[in-house]
């Protein structure tokens, strides 16, 4: 047996976003590993997607440094994406598509090898719960479906790091059950930030959980670790957001 750390798959270190005189972010550090499932919590404007956006290379940080998989997202873009896997809060679907064409234009995008396309939409779409929908417009599918499709499209490509920003909008309790079982699934081989308002799925499928707001890093501690120390998850995520941050 070796004890040899797990690798780290995400870093992102001293991040900062500014508006103008307005800073949607400050400081915020955090570090990901493989197999590690990692809950983002914060309330509405608490500047959860700003991160994201910024982790996933949508938006360029006002200071601090990213790194996936070793890959300065900053300097080489382009290498460090093709470890991602992002589902933003509005999946960018084409509607005027059938799910198999989407899936594999998105293939094409992250550069799939094209004789490994069709095992890979296959396969995402039997994750994803779509297996009978491949002919199907995405614009005739119900919301639900329609997040599916989104969700099938950030892991087409078998990326090491996924990020999920509020990805159980429009699911039935059914569904958020399928997605729990899919990011245990996914988490035997990769990373995932989960993003969410609800609290139960943090405490169901995470190992750590981050809590911001506004614009800061509040909380950072493990789901054991709270649980340890008798802390409900409810009542410190009130507590720490109900606050002002004082100004430093």
């Amino acid at each position: 047996m070796t004890n040899e750390p797990v690798p780290l798959t995400l870093s992102a270190k001293h991040l900062q976003r500014n508006y103008g005189n307005h800073q949607a972010v400050q400081n915020i550090t955090l570090e990901l590993r493989r197999g590690e499932v990692l809950g983002l919590l914060g309330p509405n404007g608490a500047g959860k997607t700003t991160t994201l956006r910024m982790i996933t290379g949508n938006l360029a940080p006002s200071a601090g440094s990213i790194e996936i998989c070793g890959v300065d997202l900053l300097n080489n873009p382009r290498e460090a994406k093709a470890y991602l896997g992002y589902l933003p809060e509005m999946p960018p679907l084409y509607f005027d598509m059938t799910v198999d064409e989407y899936l594999r234009f998105v293939a094409r995008l992250h550069r799939v090898e094209k004789q490994r396309i069709p095992h890979l939409l296959e396969s995402s779409k039997i994750r994803c719960g779509l297996p009978d929908r491949g002919r199907q417009l995405i614009g005739t599918l119900s919301k639900g479906l329609q997040q599916r499709v989104g969700i099938a499209q950030a892991i087409i490509h078998e990326p090491d790091v996924i990020i999920l920003d509020e990805p159980t909008v429009g699911l039935d309790p059914n569904q958020m059950r399928e997605l729990r079982e899919l990011i245990q699934d996914l988490r035997k081989s990769c990373s995932i930030i989960l993003s969410t308002h609800i609290l139960s799925e943090v405490e169901w499928a995470c190992d750590r959980v981050h809590i911001m707001h506004e614009g800061r890093m509040v909380l950072s501690e493990t789901l054991a670790g709270l649980k340890q120390k008798g802390i409900n998850l409810e009542t410190v995520f009130t507590q720490l957001t109900q606050q002002t941050v004082p100004v430093q």
